[in-house]
């Protein structure tokens, strides 16, 4: 069953997200699969990877590269409402998106990350259902709690 971690009241969503990638693939040596809303949302997170400095790069692709590339890259990029579990790695699912993630239940582990904004938290409380009402234990880390 998949390791679900709730990653809630994230004051900059993206911030966090670059980080925990970057910590997930340097330190830990994971292959993930970031799941955004649409391609707008897809293009910026794309765009903050590149911006890491030269020591904290990422290596990452979209889920549309060609084949090979998509193999060889640790880091892939897809929207929301693509089929996450269609792409070959399986380690670390990180959702930024809206919706609960087509195929999260391929991964070892997910992190579902919901920023401090009020429609954000909504409907995050809604994919916690979700998964709660399908017998996942959730690990939840607040941001406002760790942060007093």
């Amino acid at each position: 069953m998949t390791d679900i971690g709730f990653h809630y009241n994230a004051p900059d969503k993206l911030t966090y997200a670059c980080r925990l990638v970057r910590k997930a693939v340097n330190t830990r040596g994971l292959r993930v699969v970031v799941v955004v809303g649409d391609t707008r949302a897809l293009d910026t997170v794309d765009a903050a990877l590149w911006q890491l400095s030269p020591v904290d790069f990422v290596a990452h692709c979209r889920a549309d590269a060609p084949a090979h590339v998509v193999a060889r890259s640790p880091v892939i990029l897809c929207t929301e409402g693509a089929d996450a579990a269609s792409l070959p790695h399986r380690e670390m699912l990180v959702n930024l998106g809206l919706e609960v993630p087509a195929g999260f239940e391929r991964f070892e582990r997910m992190i579902d990350i919901v920023s401090d904004e009020a429609n954000d938290r909504q409907v995050g409380r809604t994919r916690w259902r979700h998964y709660a009402d399908r017998g996942y234990t959730i690990q939840p880390h607040d941001f406002a709690r760790s942060a007093s």
